[in-house]
């Protein structure tokens, strides 16, 4: 899923500082799961905005909605009956997807109330972690599912540096050495002798380098 934080209630105000009426708009996907901005965290932040505003003599009307996702055309039709001539502004609560989502459908200026953050997973409760770099050539398959462009600091796809020590990464002691855990990994499953094959140089074309990327699947499309 994809993990994002939520701003300041300080940083958020600043954004909409102008404006007199906002919409807060949730998403109830990956956001919601992490935390950060679902339905509760909608409720809060809206409330949060309105006592500030109070304090400063300059009332806010706040008008509350969370979406399934806001990352599908199919549920930003529901937006249409919230986002009326007297919203100033929408406040969205999805990563940074949902926001653009909504600023190319509506001709409304659109603010982040969130950091998105990376592509991961819960760890522990209240703990998540970065587990795919989004690179678009999956090669999972020959590192034992251990993923060794975002879970090893210089994303080596021959590994081990020789860095590490006692399976901590040498710039963070934090930090689990990604090729430790492949190698462990592959020795458990026993397929080391895999890890004697050469990987090549990677396609970065497939991954962010190669401009905006697109999906298309053909057969689910409607004519």
């Amino acid at each position: 899923m994809i993990v994002a934080q939520g701003k300041s209630i300080a940083e958020v105000a600043k954004l909409i500082e102008d404006a007199n009426k906002v919409l807060v708009v949730g998403c109830g996907g990956c956001v919601t799961v992490c935390l950060a901005g679902g339905e509760k965290e909608v409720g809060v932040l809206a409330s949060a905005l309105r006592m500030l505003r109070q304090k400063e003599n300059k009332p806010l009307e706040t008008v509350e909605v969370t979406l399934s996702r806001q990352c599908d055309p199919e549920y930003m039709d529901m937006l249409e009956k919230y986002i009326t001539d007297d919203i100033d502004c929408v406040v969205s609560m999805a990563c940074g997807v949902g926001v653009q989502f909504i600023a190319e459908r509506f001709d409304k200026w659109v603010v982040p109330a969130l950091n998105t953050k990376f592509a991961g997973g819960a760890m522990e409760h209240g703990v998540w972690g970065e587990r795919c770099g989004l690179c678009g050539e999956c090669v999972l398959h020959k590192t034992g599912g251990i993923c060794p462009i975002i879970r090893c600091s210089k994303s080596i796809l021959n590994g081990p540096c020789g860095g590490s020590q006692d399976g901590k990464c040498e710039i963070n002691q934090d930090v689990e050495c990604a090729w430790q855990l492949i190698y462990d990994r592959m020795k458990k499953l026993g397929q080391l002798d895999k890890l004697m094959e050469i990987e090549p140089a990677k396609d970065w074309s497939k991954s962010r380098d190669g401009g905006p990327r697109k999906v298309v699947r053909e057969d689910v499309m409607i004519p």
